[in-house]
Order: C-alpha cells, then structure tokens, then sequence
C-alpha cells in the first residue's frame, strides 16, 4: 500500500476516535456540539497553505463561540496532503459521517475532484476556500462539482491573465517560457496564462515544458529555457517545487524572471528558495493584516502566529458554516440549502454570494514579490 495512502487512513481512524464520529450525535440538547470539517495538506510538502487555512477556521470557531455560549463548534482535521490519493482514502470516512455538517476545503483542486464522489453521496456542503481549476464549477465538466462545491475565491480563468500580465509587467516585447507540474491545478492554469499573453502587448511564448511534481532535477527544463531565449519564466504548479526550481534557475546563470499562481504564493516560498527566490513574481491573496490590522493583531494573540495563505477566504468559508448553525440549519441537507442561498459580506467587505454552479460573484487576485525574504502584496491586478 502507498505510504501516503496508510498515512490517509491513518488520519481518518484518528480523527473518528478522537471525536466518536460513529457514535456522537450532531448535537444535544445538553451541550449543543457540532462538528466542521477543514480538509487540506497538514502534513507533507504543502503543509503550510493547509495550516494557514486551518489556523483561521479555528479562529473563525474560537469568536463564534465566544459571542455563542452554550453552543461548542469541533474542527474536524482532514489531511489529504494536497494529494488525490490521498484525499480519496480519506474523503469516504468525512462523507458518511452525519454528524459534520460542512468542509471548509479541500484546498486544492486535484484533491476535490477525488473527494466529491463521496460528499455528492453524502450530501455534505464544501466551501473552498483555494481550488481555482474552473472545470468544478463548469456544469458540463466530469469534475463539476454541483451541487455540493461552492467556492469563496476567483477561478483560473481570472488568474490565468492576472499572472500574464504581471509576469510581463515592465518587460518589453517579453519572451516567456511556461511550465506546469502535471496537477489538475496546474495544467488548466497553465491555459488560462497563454490566453492572457495574447492579450499583452509584444509577449510572446517561446515555449513550454509539463513535468511530474515529484521532479527534483530541472536540468532538462533549464535547458530549454535558455535554448528558447525566455526572459520571463511562469511556473503554474506548488511552492515546494517552485522552491527548488528557482535555486537550479539562478545557479544556471539565468536571469529570466520568475513568476508562479497562487500555488506558489506561500511565505514558505522565499524561506526554502532563500536569496533565488528574490523579486519573484506571485499571483496570490492576502492575510488578514491587509483587511484589518486590529483582526491580525487578535488572530496573532488567540492563534500564536501570524495569518497566512487563503486566510481571509478560510474565515469567510468557516463563518458562512458557523452562522448557519445558528441559524438552526443543522442537518445537511439544512446546510446546503442555507449556503447555496447564503448573501452575506466577506471580512474584505465584499458580497458573498453563490451563482447557481458554486462561484462567487467576485475574484480579484493581488501581485506579490519576494523582497529580502517576503513576499510583499504589491496591489490588485488590473
């Protein structure tokens, strides 16, 4: 058996023995406890985008039952390692368990698409708050994901262009190299980034690789990079990899920029690649410090570290679930009505409001670059 798929199940029995999943009841009248679940990487090589997730669905529980009392929110810990093996091995346990109302999550793209089969099944609701491959929410897609999946972040098709345009910024007639790491987040992405170059005045792709995300050797790549000529490089898979991409880059002479979506934008990032990874360019958004230093000052103070990757997308996703609970709406099928008609506004002050297929009715994407070891938000794209 795949050790990544023991380690799954391993998660699942932990998780059904620390909250008696097969026996506690949804609630009782006695102590009034109810069960969400976050499902992301908390172990692995992505494990920093799932813990900043998770960190901020705890903090969304720990205010909601501080102005609550009598009523104990549990977050259910799902570890799919970002990996779709993974999460369906984990996924069966989550769906058949009546007593959680909700995911916020998965995080990532390919590990929904394993995953839905069973909460479809299930009927249990998903918010996520990163999977941005835009075939989830597509109706005429095999991956769609209707009509459990909902989605607080913009799609691919939004920040394939957004990553063009910011890769390129400032570079004349730029000549860009684009590779992926074979991820169904990855591929797809990748796309959306040559549609949007048509659109940028001088650019053009002088060429493109797809790589397995298990690669540690980009001696190949590298090579066809400087064969091509490429002055602008875009990376459209995770930062794990990224990281040790950026490093080979620079110790081959290059001087290309290096630009990557939202599957790179983790602090992590500059901290693996050290002084390569220097005026990257990232697609991303931002922690909760950008919307409310007050909030981040309290999050720091409740949770011991600062917000991080999809923060304020996390809390928006756990606190559509937290308000239908007290709302009343605690079975699933309560759940899901009270999410699909869900109008409520994001911590960013924006409307959340699902269409008919799970998107939201905004998506905007920030420009990131690495400076002396951080990744610094440089402002919405437009």
């Amino acid at each position: 058996m795949n050790q990544k798929i023991k380690q799954g199940l391993a998660i699942v029995t932990a998780a059904a023995l620390a909250f008696g999943l097969a026996s506690v009841s949804t609630a009782t009248a006695a102590n009034k406890t109810y069960y969400i679940a976050y499902q992301g990487p908390l172990s692995g090589g992505e494990a920093s985008t799932g813990i900043d997730e998770q960190n901020a669905v705890k903090y969304a529980a720990k205010l909601f039952m501080a102005k609550n009392k009598g009523i104990t929110i549990k977050v259910v810990s799902v570890d799919d390692q970002g990996d779709p093996a993974v999460a369906s091995t984990v996924a069966p346990g989550i769906g058949n368990n009546k007593n959680i109302l909700g995911v916020v999550g998965p995080a990532y793209s390919g590990a929904t698409i394993a995953s839905l089969p069973y909460y479809k099944k299930g009927g249990l609701v998903l918010i996520s708050p990163s999977a941005t491959r835009v075939s989830l929410t597509d109706p005429a897609s095999p991956d769609f994901g209707g009509p459990v999946f909902h989605r607080v972040v913009g799609k691919d098709d939004l920040q394939g262009p957004a990553l063009a345009k910011y890769a390129t910024q400032g570079v004349a007639n730029a000549k860009v190299f684009i590779f992926d790491d074979q991820s169904a987040y990855a591929v797809p992405l990748a796309g959306f980034v040559t549609g949007g170059l048509k659109k940028v005045s001088g650019a053009s792709v002088v060429g493109t690789d797809s790589v397995p995300n298990t690669t540690t050797d980009f001696a190949p790549t590298i090579a066809k990079i400087k064969t091509s000529g490429a002055t602008v490089v875009i990376y459209t898979g995770y930062y794990s990899q990224a990281a040790i991409f950026i490093k080979q880059l620079r110790d081959s002479g290059s001087t290309a920029i290096f630009a990557g979506g939202d599957g790179v934008f983790n602090q992590e990032f500059p901290k693996l690649a050290g002084n390569a990874a220097e005026g990257s360019r990232i697609t991303g958004v931002g922690g909760l410090a950008g919307i409310s230093p007050k909030l981040e000052a309290d999050f720091k103070k409740q949770m011991g570290v600062s917000s991080g990757v999809y923060s304020v997308e996390s809390y928006d996703a756990a606190n559509i679930l937290l308000e239908g609970i007290k709302a009343g709406k605690t079975t699933r099928a309560a759940m899901l009505k009270w999410v699909k008609a869900y109008s409520g506004k994001s911590v960013s002050g924006n409307t959340i409001k699902f269409d008919k297929n799970g998107d939201i009715s905004y998506g905007l994407f920030a420009g990131f670059t690495t400076k002396d070891g951080v990744l610094v938000n440089t402002g919405i794209i437009k």
